[in-house]
């Protein structure tokens, strides 16, 4: 085949080839529904090994004439159309909206890194964690736009964009019309599952980009800025049509969830993914070593202005899928994986001005206001200067030609300044004495610069007002960075407790408020009077809490009086809290002013709600380790049941763990348990406790 993938999609045109008369031993409509399988089937194979393997076996009009074959039989017998037709990627009416949708398991963004040292930190800290040497999974980190894609029982059903992580949008049309997505999984090599949740990234090829920028400036059009843009644009397109005439691929390469089909490893996942017809990244390898890391890495690095593709580094992942669930995730990110991002592209720009911004917690923090330039795609404008010390030891001062990148092809940084030869150079900048939002005196703790006034700054107020109301905070709707500056900036709010004694008399003036949306905040922040004590611990801006750490806390001790009793042992004692955590969330628990202000709010409170729990408390204050593979349950099934029935699992035998379970091929754990007298079960033993405890 000669034409490009999308000349010969599923979607191909109609034709005048003839049509093979249908005929068999049965009745008519069962000959017909038969040779519409036949054909389905034979469309799917070639397209198949046309987008997936690169090894067509027949030319394009062979294809076409196929495929003419079954949209004229299709037509004839339009009771017969199925969804995962080839004749049904396209076709769909625009739509007004895209509806959101929750993802089946968090699209978690990955660690990342471009220091070899820290990949080898991340090595030891998988070792430590794990009873068992670890192998890694290696693959390119496609710069595309992630996206979950859904199957039950083999028929693709759903596709959302990534969006918080949480929740996305659903682009299901959009993605139908991407030739190399199977609308039915392939099942010549193994039987589809029952339900399949897939993580991909869909792409657009750089030379089909180029090609398309040719086009558009041919006609006099704008052309597009870069790929991941125009991928991500394009996929979010209203009307399906304008999809499918843009060159998308969609490439395959983890596991959200699956049921119906045992996977011991990622390596597995990956070849099951290929079997079942989706288009998997290239060069993706098993390995034990760094050493074997960084090869893989510098070697991709190589070769990455050579692909076709726009990839900004490769990903480590822990091989084996129950030694995943033993290291667990952050709220951010998993603790089994990490991104070692490659060098970011460089551009060279002029600082105009250093600006001095104030944080949430009273950081200063310099920002270099640039002259834009356009880094990578996108155009860059300013970027932070990090603290005082940052400035000094890069000698970068107003005026200065630098060199800048986008860290992880993300932030904007400035790398270093560049010389120029006689050119005098502004006074070496200094950060200012006075806070530039409150005025008042600054401190230096150690290489920061802060603000102490942490209640009468207004930066500092309209900062943590913002964090307060967010999404993952108190979820106030229409309580944006906008609104707090203007509520802040005409005194309506000088404490967070303030927020709650608005009214929509007090908004209706406002700039931008009418009678409608000034009731519908009032009462937006009157609804959140009663809130759960997860949402309001994250919202206090306590230093350390995000949104992982204020669900334990909140499962844990169950009332904001019990966190604020809580002494530093307590709070140590919570999974995934360490001792210099627990030190911080105690110094800011016990600082007088924070006392005063948490209590201003609570006055206003009508409830803090305990998180809800899936099941009972049979498990209560018992603690499990697990080691070796279960037959019955994946290592995260098996969490998940204790957890909702009030049990804890550790990763780590010790005096007071309850039970150390044990499964095939069993670790150090099992004679650590031993050693220390702690009761051994097996699968059977555990599945005993948990139908005692109600869990089952």
């Amino acid at each position: 085949m000669t034409t490009k993938p999308r000349d010969r999609a599923d979607d191909a045109p109609p034709s005048q080839a003839g049509s093979r008369p249908v005929s068999g031993g049965g009745s008519h409509a069962e000959d017909v529904a038969r040779r519409l399988e036949e054909m389905r089937g034979e469309l799917r194979r070639h397209s198949f090994l046309y987008y997936v393997e690169s090894r067509p076996e027949i030319d394009d009009r062979e294809y076409d004439r196929i495929y003419a074959e079954l949209q004229a039989l299709e037509a004839s017998h339009p009771e017969l159309i199925t969804a995962d037709s080839p004749t049904q990627r396209v076709g769909a009416e625009p739509q007004s909206a895209f509806a959101n949708a929750e993802h089946t398991v968090p699209m978690l963004s990955l660690d990342s890194t471009q220091d070899p040292a820290e990949v080898r930190r991340f090595d030891e800290r998988v070792r430590k964690g794990l009873e068992d040497e670890p192998r890694y999974i290696l693959e390119p980190k496609l710069d595309g736009a992630s996206i979950e894609l859904v199957y039950e029982e083999g028929l693709f059903v759903r596709a959302v964009t990534r969006g918080n992580g949480r929740v996305g949008e659903v682009v299901t049309e959009n993605i139908r019309t991407i030739p190399s997505l199977p609308l039915r999984l392939r099942e010549a090599d193994r039987p589809a599952p029952e339900l399949l949740a897939v993580r991909g990234e869909v792409l657009m090829p750089l030379s089909a980009f180029e090609a398309l920028n040719e086009r558009m400036v041919a006609r006099g059009s704008e052309p597009y800025v870069n790929p991941r843009n125009s991928a991500s644009g394009f996929l979010r397109q209203l009307d399906p049509r304008l999809t499918a005439e843009r060159p998308l691929d969609v490439l395959a390469y983890d596991i959200l969830t699956v049921r119906g089909a045992k996977l011991a490893s990622d390596s597995e996942a990956v070849r099951a993914l290929h079997q079942w017809g989706f288009k998997t990244p290239e060069r993706v390898t098993v390995v034990e070593t760094v050493e074997e890391i960084l090869e893989y890495h510098e070697a991709y690095a190589a070769d990455r202005n050579d692909l076709d593709y726009e990839i900004d580094g490769v990903v480590i992942k822990v091989d084996h899928l129950d030694a995943r669930a033993d290291l667990g995730a952050t709220s951010h990110h998993p603790r089994w994986a990490l991104a070692y991002k490659f060098e970011p592209r460089k551009e060279i720009t002029r600082i105009e001005k250093i600006a001095v911004s104030v944080g949430r917690t009273g950081k200063l923090t310099p920002v270099a206001l640039l002259r834009p330039v356009e880094v990578g795609g996108v155009t860059v404008s300013r970027a932070s200067l990090h603290n005082r010390e940052e400035v000094a030891r890069k000698d970068i001062r107003q005026g200065d030609l630098v060199r800048i990148h986008r860290a992880g092809d993300v932030i904007p940084q400035v790398v270093e300044r560049v010389p120029e030869k006689g050119r005098k150079r502004a006074a070496a900048f200094r950060m200012p004495e006075r806070c530039p939002a409150c005025d008042t005196p600054v401190r230096e703790n150690g290489p920061f610069t802060v603000c102490p006034n942490r209640f009468g700054c207004v930066a500092q107020l309209k900062r943590g007002l913002t964090h307060f109301g967010s999404r993952a905070g108190l979820d106030i709707e229409g309580l944006g960075e906008e609104t707090v500056t203007l509520l802040v900036d005409r005194g309506l709010v000088k404490e967070l407790a303030d927020l709650f004694e608005l009214t929509a008399v007090h908004l209706e003036p406002l700039e931008g408020f009418a009678e409608t949306s000034a009731a519908n905040l009032a009462r937006a922040i009157e609804e959140k009077k009663t809130v759960g004590l997860a949402r309001f611990l994250y919202g206090l801006g306590i230093p350390e809490v995000g949104t992982t750490v204020a669900s334990k806390l909140a499962a844990e001790f169950q009332s904001f009086d019990n966190i604020q009793d809580a002494t530093v042992e307590q709070l140590e004692a919570v999974d995934g809290i360490g001792p210099i955590m627990s030190e911080q969330i105690r110094a800011f628990l016990d600082d007088e002013r924070n006392r005063e202000r948490i209590q201003a709010v609570l006055a206003h409170m009508d409830a803090l709600l305990p998180p809800e729990r899936a099941g009972g408390q049979g498990l209560a204050g018992m603690k499990f380790v697990f080691t070796g593979g279960l037959e019955r349950f994946s290592r995260s099934d098996a969490k998940r049941l204790i957890e909702d029935n009030g049990g804890r699992v550790v990763g780590s035998v010790s005096g007071e763990t309850t039970y150390v379970v044990v499964g095939a091929d069993p670790g150090s754990k099992l004679q650590k348990g031993r050693d220390l007298g702690v009761e051994i079960l097996s699968e059977e033993d555990f599945m005993s406790v948990l139908q005692y405890a109600g869990a089952l």
